[in-house]
């Protein structure tokens, strides 16, 4: 099993470019499945969930292939199977983003329950629902969602219950081929949904609202082929934020909307570290110590969870104490023992966490529960004194793409350890 091993202590400093957003690109590749043409995607991320999600396409038949200008083509013409099955969507959560797809076009689909991190609940119960005021019959069989229509689903008047991204991307993509209007209310307002929204429009679909609560498309026969563009990946991007401030340095990322990390930098600000951005570009610079400042994660444009554990490291390091409150997953705190591990000051009471700041951590063995709480771990060991060892680290290959490389850049001290490179040095030295 691979590992991470970092040497901390080092401030960083320098530029990199942002990826695009994994949680775009998956819904985006979804969509292909609704298009009657081939589609090129720009600025796709290299991670493991996208090679599930692509080797998910092929399966079904498509043709999935890369340029040589790195651009990523499908074409679903020739895709013949409704299925998405647990051996080859059990690791990505996002495979139910295929079931609204698969449904619209073939009028059938069977999908398996999602797998991913274990953070807690994320039932999929709305995306059902949604589909089912839609025309669909839904049954749960084994473990696998089976979904049929009579005929093609049918606009509807669809309420969430929360507020859900991927069942807001779901029932959005099985609207764009279905008869009538559908509107979506108290839908997800993410940049990962208008991101989606454009792609879909680009390819003639109709859809107005996006950004906003209330969503509202107007089915059209067809889909045609065209182009894609992933936005940038603001998670990532904050992350790399984040380290620069963590160790007292200064990081600039590249090829991203500061729009997309209000909150993120808000907090930033008010920890009194200095925020410069410009059309294209955001750079934090730590000036001393870190101030305490508590965060409250909220759907878009409220702080974002997937940056919770992340800004927790920063705050173990802070002047003061900071609450952290987690409103949208119940088990999201896995990442406190192991920071606690290192040294951290942190107690926890039920779905909040409070953080007194430490004058310094130690590095220590530590293991990664899931996709945000390894990036937390990389924070802290690139802060600690010492030489930090992060084990399951394929989470973090579920959503940063080159981690070591780009950390490295800013002049981090780290490097992965493979563990069957390391059995394969070990049988050649035997022969």
């Amino acid at each position: 099993m691979d590992k991470i091993i970092i040497q901390g202590g080092i401030a960083l400093s320098g530029t990199i470019e942002a990826s695009g957003a994994k949680n775009a690109a998956l819904p985006l590749l979804a969509a292909a499945i609704l298009v009657d043409g081939p589609v090129v995607y720009h600025r796709i991320p290299h991670l493991r969930d996208i090679s599930t999600m692509m080797t998910l396409l092929a399966w079904q038949g498509a043709d999935v292939a890369y340029d040589d200008q790195h651009c990523l083509h499908v074409d679903t013409r020739n895709a013949s199977k409704s299925e998405a099955p647990y051996e080859l969507v059990k690791t990505m959560r996002a495979s139910s983003l295929v079931l609204g797809p698969l449904l619209a076009r073939f009028g059938h689909a069977r999908v398996s329950l999602p797998g991913g991190c274990a953070i807690g609940a994320r039932p999929i119960d709305m995306h059902l629902k949604g589909l089912e005021a839609m025309g669909a019959t839904i049954e749960v069989e084994q473990g696998d969602i089976i979904a049929r229509v009579d005929g093609k689903l049918q606009g509807a008047h669809i309420v969430f219950d929360q507020v859900t991204v991927t069942g807001t991307e779901n029932l959005m993509m099985a609207a764009v081929l279905a008869d009538g209007i559908t509107i979506l209310d108290n839908a997800a307002r993410e940049p990962e949904i208008v991101n989606l929204a454009e792609s879909l429009r680009a390819l003639g679909a109709k859809i107005n609202g996006d950004g906003n609560n209330r969503i509202i498309i107007e089915g059209v026969d067809r889909l045609h082929g065209g182009e894609m563009t992933t936005i940038a990946d603001r998670i990532e991007a904050a992350t790399y934020l984040a380290a620069g401030l963590i160790t007292g340095g200064d990081v600039t990322v590249t090829g991203i909307s500061p729009e997309l990390l209000e909150a993120f930098l808000a907090r930033v600000k008010e920890s009194g570290c200095l925020v410069e951005y410009g059309d294209d570009f955001i750079r934090c610079k730590a000036q001393g110590r870190l101030k305490a400042v508590d965060i409250h994660t909220l759907p878009h444009p409220g702080f974002p969870t997937d940056l919770q554990a992340q800004f927790m490291a920063l705050m173990t390091l802070a002047d003061g104490t900071s609450v952290v409150k987690e409103t949208i997953f119940e088990n999201r705190f896995m990442h406190v023992q192991e920071l606690a591990r290192m040294g951290a000051d942190i107690r926890l009471d039920g779905n909040t966490a409070l953080v007194t700041g430490c004058e310094r951590i130690s590095a220590a063995p530590v293991m990664a529960t899931d996709l945000r709480a390894s990036a937390s771990l990389v924070l802290a060991g690139l802060a600690a004194d010492g030489e930090t060892v992060i084990s399951r680290v394929y989470h973090i290959d579920r959503g940063y793409e080159r981690i070591e490389e780009k950390l490295s850049k800013l002049g981090a001290r780290i490097k992965r350890h493979s563990a069957s490179e390391n059995w394969m040095k070990g049988v050649q030295s035997d022969v």
